[in-house]
């Protein structure tokens, strides 16, 4: 780990933001360079202005791609389109706009001319769909590189079901996109900016109102207000500043918005394991600062730049791992939410924790292993065969209190607030419901580390087969199992999992660093579980190299 690990960032560490615009409208990609093509990973397009990897050339070619797809798809209502506190996501979006505007597709940007979380956005697709009114299906874009470093830039589409788009959606879109690309994007229709804004398809919603106005729906506001728990909610410099200050307010909490700046260099950050200024609200090196102050709060929680992200911080524990607090908020939702069917499953991605398999074999609900990736979900919480959907980075979402559908995308925004329900109705908090969890179904280690790997390297562990592991043994024990398709539902999990009678590891590419990611987990302790990922890592790098 970096010595600066933790450590509030410098300004050495900040990104220059005039270059950084400069670059988006300046440099254009090198088509022969495959980092520099579009490319959609499980989250959209991402990349860097300065990298010559999200640049104007790239989201026009997205957005006429996009606008081909709508017309081929059918899909005629409007487009709804917001923005993270990234300093790309402004351009992008005015870039995206002129193309939208030139297709004649109605888009609704936010009315306040602030900023969009991903929830909220998902949220405006579905209630609009459900409205038997509107007969034209709508969908949307979020452009956001999530919790990425400040140079990033990211573009994700939603398509009516309001969640993350599939590979078939997503691959096509970005085929016609390089194709428009190597073609110097001359078959991209494009309005000037000032035309676009004034067009009459470019309209406005009240994404924070009426997310902010149904949160009832799905959370017990009622119980955190009478409660009096104190709450600290650090929007992280996220697209959820003003909604926290909105959700205070009206809901009438006890609640401190923890630095509520926006500061697209991020500052106010405290840096990461490798010292790069990066929003994720699941490490304990980005949360330093609201980890350092969770004396104060009964609960504290942070969310990521588009806000799909949580992390949850109890004065008696500090930041929670998220799989300790995804184990505890499914056990608290399903005791809980008598308006919920009662086959509902419980969703969790194949890396995820596997005591959230005894909780779910405790209430003797179906357990549904899926790939990572949040669109494996989306069927499930559309139809209410799950009620709750998660993964392992800390992202979730579960259904309304009646048992309807709230958001197909991942919502960090009611995750942070569960925690205040649940320590308001059960008097303890989430951390302290964990331990008696594994009071009952045991303690397991798990951690997730990086491990440096090539563009090409990452693509042979994407496409491995269980035959390509040789191994008989992992950490001691014997291997039981060699995964590359998911349990749940037969999908490729585009990597390797390997399990023994006590422990697994699972090892998959990362979609936007050169990096793969080894999750490991042990119900021997944490000498074991480093035991597991350094068996782990050595077994990867042999079969990838």
């Amino acid at each position: 780990m970096s010595n600066r690990a933790g450590t509030v960032a410098t300004p050495q560490d900040l990104v220059d933001i005039d270059a950084l615009i400069s670059a988006y409208y300046d440099l254009t990609p090198e088509m022969t360079d495959p980092a520099q093509r579009v490319a959609f990973g499980t989250s959209g397009h991402r990349g860097s202005s300065l990298k010559s990897s999200f640049n104007d050339a790239h989201i026009a070619a997205i957005s006429q791609a996009i606008a081909e797809y709508r017309k081929g798809q059918g899909i005629t209502g409007p487009l709804f389109m917001g923005k993270d506190t990234h300093a790309l996501s402004g351009p992008a979006q005015d870039t995206a706009l002129e193309v939208l505007a030139a297709h004649g597709v109605t888009v609704l940007l936010d009315a306040n001319e602030g900023f969009v979380p991903t929830p909220a956005l998902s949220r405006a697709i579905i209630v609009y769909n459900a409205n038997p009114a509107n007969t034209a299906q709508a969908d949307g874009i979020v452009i956001t590189p999530s919790h990425n470093p400040p140079a990033d830039g990211g573009f994700k589409y939603n398509p009516p079901h309001g969640g993350p788009a599939d590979s078939d959606a997503t691959g096509w879109i970005a085929d016609r996109a390089n194709e428009l690309l190597e073609g110097g994007n001359k078959d991209v229709a494009r309005l000037p900016l000032e035309k676009a804004a004034a067009a009459e398809t470019t309209g406005t919603y009240d994404y924070l109102g009426t997310y902010v106005n149904e949160l009832g729906d799905v959370i017990d506001m009622e119980a955190i207000a009478a409660s009096g728990l104190k709450i600290g909610a650090d929007p992280m410099g996220s697209a959820s500043v003003a909604y926290w200050q909105r959700i205070a307010e009206q809901y009438k909490l006890n609640m401190d918005v923890v630095n509520p700046a926006v500061d697209p260099q991020w500052a106010f950050m405290t840096l990461d394991w490798d010292e790069k200024i990066r929003m994720d609200c699941s490490s304990p090196n980005a949360m330093a600062s609201l980890i350092a102050n969770r004396d104060k709060y009964d609960i504290a929680t942070g969310n990521d730049a588009d806000s799909d992200r949580h992390g949850i911080v109890t004065p008696d524990h500090g930041l929670m791992n998220p799989n300790h607090y995804l184990a505890t908020a499914i056990d608290y939702l399903y005791r809980n939410r008598t308006g919920w069917a009662a086959d509902a499953g419980i969703g969790k991605t194949l890396v995820s924790s596997s005591i959230i398999d005894r909780v779910a074999d405790s209430l003797g609900r179906k357990l549904i292993e899926v790939p990572v990736g949040f669109k494996y979900f989306v069927d499930g919480l559309s139809t209410g065969t799950i009620g709750f959907g998660g993964e392992e980075s800390a992202g979730a979402s579960f259904l309304m209190r009646d048992g309807k559908v709230w958001t197909t995308d991942k919502d960090g925004i009611i995750l942070a607030l569960l925690a205040s329900e649940m320590t308001a109705v059960t008097g303890k908090t989430p951390s302290q419901r964990y331990a008696e969890l594994t009071a009952s179904f045991g303690e397991p280690a798990y951690a997730r580390v990086d491990a440096a790997a090539s563009r090409e390297q990452k693509a042979k562990l994407g496409k491995l087969s269980p035959a390509d592991v040789t191994a008989l043994e992992l950490a001691g024990e014997a291997i039981t199992a060699k995964l590359t398709e998911a349990p749940g539902n037969g999908a490729s999990i585009g990597g390797l999992k390997v399990t023994t009678e006590n422990a697994w590891f699972a090892a998959r590419p990362s979609g936007t660093e050169d990096v793969y990611k080894i999750y490991a987990e042990s119900f021997k302790g944490a000498e074991h579980l480093a035991q597991v990922q350094k068996e782990a890592k050595a077994l990867v790098d042999g079969v990838i190299a």
